[in-house]
């Protein structure tokens, strides 16, 4: 099956999903039997159920026509969830100091870091992990996704 390539899923899909009133957060190609399509969604009102399906319709028209996939596909729509994915110095930006898990491919190599959102400077993306600062060009990013916060339940015991 010949490859599918994200970015131009994503220069495709975007305007279209933007003309609708939304964000398009991220694009996700699952190879398998007939392979599967998910974007991800968002809005600053949140997105319901008519928001994935009134997506869906457009971008599988807009799909059918371009014949941009190879082949037969299912298509998933879906808000980010907690755990949402980042894409652009906008995404970024938006959830400085707050924790993020990235691939990136450097050096010919693909790693992982896990660090805090420091902010976003022209193209490069400032991570606090630990003790150490680090500076990621956004063009080396294949994925990142926010980490969410744990929850905090009331302490058990007497009182």
């Amino acid at each position: 099956m010949p490859r599918v390539d994200r970015k131009t899923l994503i220069d495709r899909l975007e305007p279209e999903v933007e003309d609708l009133g939304y964000q398009l957060l991220d694009v996700e190609w699952v190879r398998g039997r007939g392979g599967k399509l998910r974007l991800f969604i968002d809005a600053p009102a949140g997105i319901g159920l008519d928001d994935c399906e009134r997506v869906s319709r457009a971008v599988e028209a807009l799909l059918d026509v371009e014949d941009t996939l190879p082949g037969p596909y299912r298509l998933e729509v879906s808000s980010p969830g907690p755990e949402r994915p980042l894409r652009t110095a906008a995404h970024f930006a938006a959830v400085t100091g707050e924790e993020v898990r990235v691939r990136l491919m450097r050096d010919g190599a693909v790693t992982k870091m896990r660090g805090c959102v420091l902010g976003v400077e022209d193209s490069t993306l400032r991570l606090r992990s630990g003790e150490e600062d680090t500076a990621v060009s956004l063009d080396e990013i294949l994925a990142a996704r926010l980490v969410p916060a744990a929850p905090d339940f009331p302490k058990k015991g007497k009182g």
